[in-house]
């Protein structure tokens, strides 16, 4: 493993710094604020209040865990019959979709305890989305689409047609669909290693152009992925924030620096921005150079978007969703983000320490005010025992039409949660 030296090379960032904002004029603001207080919904003016906690014992595999979750919520276990659930999806009709590790598509109705199997596929498809009458899913080496299956309809492989090609190859070998705001399809995939020379844009082989976020332009024929966002290792969790519309994604960092540096990106992607790696990292003040690749960055230091908040190193996000704005809804337009916790020991960040060290698995919350990400705080934990050992890990995330977060888990109980808050 290579253990990478870093140079100073910029300076000091604050929180999405050079980020664009739309001004608003005094009296429209006003106006605008009294609207909303009328509809019970959170301003973005409002500061969000610490979360408070209780646990609760929850049944898994035959065992009882205690879980630690906001009050006013309980977490419960809808089903286990699922093999390597990973990104979930609501689609318009209140119907979850699961891809998965195993190759198994699910589909699930409310109240979402019954997961049926409507394909199984090759290529690993990770994540899916649904597009009007069409589903749309992602594997390694592409997207796939083709009509949604109606109520008890299977999919067989023959049924799907190649949309748009993408790299392939080991390593981050995971693909994350999502369906923008604006009806295109964005998809994010990852470095193939903490170092890899890739890069979008088109000066790179097509093989290469990999490390962050991508939109297809369907309107040439093929159509093309064209950059987004690039510079980030293993985006594989993105939304859009409800209340602004920008895009925000999770960032699975390097390992070959330690347990403790760099931190986990939680970033605003602008179209165009430069996140840096492999060659730039955050180190939670700095930008700095990362020596383990030789090449020359695409761009310079001076290019690279900080962080608009970061999780501790070593923690693996995964999957993320936005809270919706709703009535009532005390987390609107807060992320939650799922924390999927590496292999990393203390204190050199090898797989040599004491598992009880490692990071543990868990939910967290990105708190938003005024248009930014202010500050991270724990969602749901207690997925993982004092000797290190773990009973669940968060991998996708998906805001339910009911108002409660649903939360897959890929590994120790293969299982679909749900977090809902208690009627009062």
């Amino acid at each position: 493993m290579h253990q990478g030296v870093w140079h100073l090379r910029g300076r000091a960032f604050s929180d999405e710094q050079n980020m664009s904002t739309h001004k608003i004029s005094g009296p429209i603001l006003a106006a605008l604020s009294t609207i909303v207080a009328g509809t019970g919904l959170a301003t973005e003016a409002d500061s969000p209040s610490a979360l408070q906690y209780h646990k609760h014992s929850l049944m898994a595999e035959g065992r009882q865990h205690r879980v630690r979750v906001p009050k006013g919520y309980r977490l419960e276990l809808l089903t286990t019959a699922l093999d390597g659930p990973r990104m979930a999806h609501f689609d318009a009709q209140g119907v979850l979709w699961l891809g998965s590790h195993s190759g198994k598509i699910y589909r699930l109705y409310p109240p979402y305890r019954d997961a049926e199997v409507i394909a199984n596929l090759p290529g690993y498809p990770h994540s899916l989305a649904i597009r009007g009458k069409e589903i749309l899913i992602a594997r390694t080496e592409g997207v796939w689409r083709g009509r949604r299956p109606a109520r008890g309809e299977r999919l067989r492989p023959g049924d799907l047609q190649l949309l748009a090609p993408l790299p392939g190859g080991r390593g981050h070998n995971s693909r994350t669909l999502g369906i923008g705001p604006d009806n295109r399809i964005y998809l994010s995939l990852g470095l193939s290693g903490n170092c890899s020379n890739q890069y979008l844009h088109p000066s790179y082989p097509a093989a290469a152009r990999r490390g962050g976020i991508l939109v297809l332009n369907e309107d040439l024929g093929p159509p093309q992925w064209q950059p987004y966002g690039s510079g980030l290792r293993n985006p594989v969790g993105f939304d859009w924030q409800p209340h602004t519309g920008a895009l925000y994604a999770s960032n699975n960092g390097p390992d070959h620096l330690g347990f403790d540096q760099p931190p986990e990106y939680f970033s605003r992607i602008d179209p165009g921005s430069f996140h840096g790696m492999p060659w730039f990292q955050f180190d939670g003040k700095k930008i700095r150079r990362d020596d383990c690749i030789a090449k020359s960055p695409p761009r310079p230091a001076s290019d690279v978007t900080p962080p608009a908040v970061t999780f501790p190193a070593r923690n693996a996000p995964l999957g993320m969703a936005f809270v919706p704005a709703a009535p009532q809804q005390p987390w609107s337009g807060d992320a939650v983000v799922a924390l999927h916790g590496s292999w990393g020991t203390r204190p050199s960040g090898s797989y040599l320490g004491s598992r009880s060290t490692r990071r543990p698995p868990k939910l967290v919350l990105v708190r938003f005010a005024g248009g930014k990400a202010q500050r991270v705080e724990d969602l749901v934990t207690g997925f993982q025992l004092r000797n290190g050992s773990r009973w669940a890990r968060p991998a996708g995330v998906a805001a339910g039409p009911d108002g409660a977060v649903y939360f897959t888990s890929d590994a120790d109980t293969h299982a679909l949660f749900r977090l809902y808050r208690v009627a009062q």
